[in-house]
């Protein structure tokens, strides 16, 4: 009996991800092909990077430590516009502020920040790493910056909301990519078509995904119709290869 090793994969494990778990939980015999790890964006930058997994649903700010990172699919999670999920708080415009604490979760949308304070804001401040409980300093002219399913629940708590997102969008006229698929190896062809296939599943099963949320989580503000359907974009169309082609070129040109 032929013993199939099995595909490691660390996938992001927020709402806006909901459709590629689907697929790849429910699509044939994909979850015979795979191993299927659920965690925040940076820990699955740190397992491809360190080759504890295959493939990793990553920050494209990560691409770049790759020496040979192959985008193995299509599928992105990306925005044209607000995403809702990213977001600069404050309680003074962003001129004002002098301190701006960063979320640990996620080292693209650090540096989006960076990019968006230096070359669209053209201002200066000083970067404070978050901790667990940051969100509780996010006062006066200092800032936070959240992102994540939990970024829903401080929408009405700022005066000031910047969607970061929105603001590349005004700064560069193109749409932003926050996490690609990309693989660490050369995996086969057959393989790379039947976790494409998974991934076009889950997405066809978005109304599916939107009502078992619901059903589940019945006091959730959350719009999860208009999240899933507008505000994220998972087609890695070749504006949005422009955009993170931009994106990881600042990275490398500026020093953040």
């Amino acid at each position: 009996m032929k013993i199939i090793r099995k595909v490691k994969i660390s996938a992001v494990s927020y709402l806006n991800s909901l459709p590629f778990i689907y697929g790849l939980e429910n699509y044939g015999k994909i979850t015979e092909l795979i191993d299927l790890h659920k965690d925040i964006p940076s820990i699955c930058a740190d397992k491809l990077i360190n080759n504890d997994v295959e493939i990793g649903l990553i920050p494209v700010a990560e691409i770049y430590k790759f020496k040979n990172p192959f985008i193995v699919s299509n599928y992105c999670i990306g925005a044209s516009g607000k995403v809702e999920t990213v977001l600069l708080l404050s309680d003074v415009p962003v001129f004002e502020i002098d301190k701006i604490y960063l979320d640990y979760h996620s080292r693209t949308s650090v540096n989006l920040l960076k990019i968006l304070v230096k070359k669209h804001w053209k201002t200066k401040v000083e970067y404070i790493n978050g901790e667990e409980g940051f969100e509780s300093n996010i006062k006066g002219k200092t800032g936070g910056l959240i992102i994540g399913d939990r970024a829903f629940s401080y929408l009405e708590k700022f005066k000031y909301v910047y969607d970061l997102s929105d603001e590349w969008t005004k700064f560069a006229k193109l749409p932003f990519v926050f996490a690609a698929w990309v693989s660490n190896i050369r995996l086969e062809d057959k393989f790379i078509r039947e976790f494409n296939n998974a991934l076009t599943f889950g997405l066809e099963n978005k109304e599916k995904i939107i009502k078992n949320f619901r059903v589940k989580n019945k006091n959730s503000k959350i719009d999860i119709e208009k999240y899933l359907n507008y505000d994220i974009s998972y087609f890695l169309d070749s504006e949005k290869r422009k955009g993170m082609e931009l994106f990881l070129d600042l990275l490398r040109t500026e020093i953040l």
